[in-house]
């Protein structure tokens, strides 16, 4: 999957955000969802995982694009 085939649904100008070095939620064509923002070390993920961080005010703003 390209980042050209994600649906970028938070990140678009509020607050101090430049392009796409932010965090941001990104909708797939699945339905399912990408999460980008700071890398988190809480614990160990299972191989091929990952932890990402992100600040409350993204997960608000997905909720408020999508509607719910």
């Amino acid at each position: 999957m390209t980042h050209e085939e994600l649906t970028r649904i938070t990140g678009n100008g509020n607050g101090n955000c430049n392009n796409d070095d932010c965090s941001n939620v990104y909708r797939t064509a699945r339905g399912t969802f990408i999460v980008q923002g700071d890398v988190s070390h809480a614990f160990r993920p299972p191989e091929g995982e990952g932890l990402v961080e992100i600040p409350e005010s993204v997960l608000r703003e997905a909720v408020r694009a999508l509607g719910w």
